[in-house]
Parts: C-alpha cells; sequence; structure tokens
C-alpha cells in the first residue's frame, strides 16, 4: 500500500504480532488497524514513536521532518529499555549512533533553508507539510493525493490560481499518486514539480531512511537553485 492509513493487516502480520514483545508504531492516529491489533493482544506493548513530538494538527507524518525523526529515534529507544532493562544501555548506544547520521542531514536541510526560508509552495500529499515546516516554507494550498482521491475542475482551478496569485514556484508531489496533476500544474504554470519520497515503502536496509532523504534534499537543492 502507499498509505499507512490505508493499511489492512494480512494473517500473517497478525500471526507475527502474536509472538512479538513490543509493537513499534507511529501514533498519532495514523494507524488505523491498529483497533484490531488491541483487541486480539491486549498485553502486547505498543510503542509510539510521536508521543513525544509536537505533531502538526490532524498531521503525524512527523518522520518527513528530521528533527522530529530524530525525537521518535529517541523514544523508540527509550521505550524498549523499560521493557528489555537489561539492554538499555546498547538500545541508546545505537540510537545515539544513528541520531549522529540524522544530524548530518539536519545541517544540509539547515544550509537550504537559507533560500528555502519565506517560500511560498503548494503540496500534493501532508507529509509535506513537515518537509516544509523544516525548511521554513508557507504551504499556501494542500491537495492531498491518494488512490481513491477524485480530483474535480473546481479544485484544478483554484490550485493554478494559488499557484499564480502566491508566486509559487515549486510544488511538491507524491509520483505515486500526484502524476497527473503534476503533468496539468507544469503544462499550465512555471511551477516546477518535485516528486519527494515519502519514506513508507521500499526495503528494510537499515539505511533506507538516510538514503531516502538524501535523496529529497538533493531534489529540493536542484529545485531552489541551491
Amino acid at each position: 500500500t502507499g498509505c499507512l492509513h490505508d493499511y489492512q493487516l494480512a494473517p500473517a502480520d497478525m500471526q507475527l504480532l502474536s509472538k512479538a514483545d513490543a509493537f513499534i508504531v507511529n501514533g498519532g492516529g495514523i494507524e488505523s488497524f491498529l483497533d484490531d491489533v488491541a483487541k486480539q493482544y491486549d498485553t502486547l506493548s505498543v510503542i509510539y514513536a510521536s508521543n513525544q513530538v509536537d505533531l502538526l494538527e490532524d498531521n503525524a507524518h512527523a518522520w518527513m521532518n528530521v528533527s522530529d525523526y530524530k525525537m521518535q529515534v529517541q523514544t523508540i529507544a527509550e521505550e524498549l529499555g523499560k521493557l528489555d532493562t537489561k539492554d538499555a544501555e546498547l538500545f541508546m548506544e545505537n540510537a545515539n549512533q544513528y541520531i549522529a547520521k540524522l544530524s548530518d542531514l539536519e545541517v544540509k536541510l539547515s544550509e537550504l533553508k537559507t533560500v528555502t526560508e519565506g517560500q511560498n509552495i503548494v503540496i500534493f500529499h501532508e507529509a509535506y507539510e513537515y518537509v516544509a515546516d523544516e525548511l521554513g516554507m508557507q504551504v499556501v494550498t494542500v491537495m492531498d493525493l491518494d488512490e481513491e482521491r477524485q480530483v474535480s475542475a473546481g479544485e484544478v482551478a483554484d490550485v493554478m490560481s494559488a499557484i499564480e496569485n502566491q508566486n509559487v514556484n515549486v510544488v511538491l508531489a507524491e509520483e505515486l499518486y500526484g502524476k497527473d496533476m503534476g503533468d496539468t500544474v507544469e503544462k499550465e504554470t512555471n511551477a516546477k514539480v518535485v516528486y519527494l519520497d515519502t519514506l513508507v515503502r521500499g526495503d528494510y536496509d537499515a539505511d533506507s531512511y538516510l538514503v531516502g532523504m538524501e535523496q529529497n534534499i538533493a531534489k529540493l537543492k536542484e529545485a531552489f537553485g541551491y
């Protein structure tokens, strides 16, 4: 699936959870399937990674802001340490090593912010509100696109109007669901559409997030002429 909101637990997932000591989730209401988990596994320890993050209203895609993601990593390590006290120190050592890598990304984003701060943008996925927040950009319009979203002609006209009237030069979109709308924007306006990875799909390599965010930063640097 392309969105955590739409994820449905498969029998294999339920079997896996039946043997698990802990289940780490993002939290903030983004995992709608958790009700089923709670009903069947009332003794399973669920760790909510976003518990200490100041979430944007009705939007829990906190991992898209590297600073917030660092806090999530810290929370996960702390909560795992409470469940497994003998390994608590190891959890924190590993977390700190990973957080150091995330700090390197923060430096790059801070440099990029020198050209993005104050810029008006349009986004086609609510996850990018966190990108905009970290880079000091002003979101003038959000069109949250997914596989079930039907866009009306009026909505398209409103987006085009916002781009023209609010001096929007960059639109952030997810290619899976936003390509058609992105093509329309680039055909009808002078704005550049940048397709960013929302970092919810892919392999399970330990550095998948780091690689994905590096690629996102590179695309943003190109779009904003950094």
